[in-house]
């Protein structure tokens, strides 16, 4: 039986397509979760995906996190499922405080998009395991609230338990504090970054590379072995 992997739309989001054909490309199958609806469909996993959920007001991720949804993400993460956040994604699990940190508007206060050069920290996630730690791979960044921050407290926790997931190489774009792109909880089985893995996983589209393939075999490989 193929593993069902759940994609969150919330009004605004963007890339949930995007994410459900990655995840299809992977091998998974991929299941739809309506931001209202509280039932996860028995999925194995769930993805937030980028874009701009209910238009960023208040604060990027923050009405998100009220979402009915929501509720049985938080609850089930909290229980080992995995849960992916991309970008908006990202900003929604920081919201929810299944991550630590804040994301605040890049520093240049400009939207960026371009591709982007990352180094693979830690290669033992929910997500990362097919990859290896100080790999070097490249997918499309798009942001304009992308700078991650926390506490000197925090960003010390993060390094020293080898949290930090990805990290941004030759030139931070954004601002964020140690040039962090991406972060997992204490369990690894919840990552959260800016740049979008979804469209970096065939030749035609993105970079014309598939380093963004890596998070979903990882995950498929997690959920047979499991």
């Amino acid at each position: 039986m193929t593993a069902r992997v759940g994609v969150v739309t919330f009004p605004g989001t963007l890339d949930d397509r995007d994410t459900q054909r990655a995840v299809r490309i992977a091998g998974l199958e991929a299941v739809p979760l309506w931001h209202r609806d509280k039932d996860l469909k028995q999925v194995d996993a769930v993805v937030l995906p980028g874009g701009f959920s209910y238009g960023d007001y208040l604060r990027a991720g923050a009405i998100s996190r009220f979402s009915p949804v929501m509720e049985s993400v938080i609850e089930q993460a909290k229980a080992g499922m995995p849960v992916l956040g991309i970008c908006n994604g990202f900003q929604v699990l920081t919201e929810t405080h299944l991550l630590p940190g804040a994301m605040l508007r890049n520093n240049h206060l400009h939207f960026i998009c371009r591709d982007q050069k990352l180094r693979v920290e830690n290669a033992d996630t929910a997500w990362t395991a097919d990859y290896r730690a100080g790999q070097q791979i490249s997918v499309p960044l798009k942001n304009i609230d992308g700078r991650y921050v926390a506490d000197e407290r925090t960003l010390d926790e993060l390094e020293a338990e080898g949290r930090v997931v990805f990290r941004y190489l030759d030139g931070n774009p954004n601002g964020s504090l140690r040039d962090i792109a991406g972060i997992t909880n204490a369990a690894g089985n919840v990552v959260g970054l800016m740049p979008h893995p979804e469209h970096a996983v065939e030749p035609l589209i993105g970079t014309g590379r598939t380093d963004g393939l890596g998070f979903f075999t990882s995950l498929l490989k997690k959920l047979v072995n499991s």
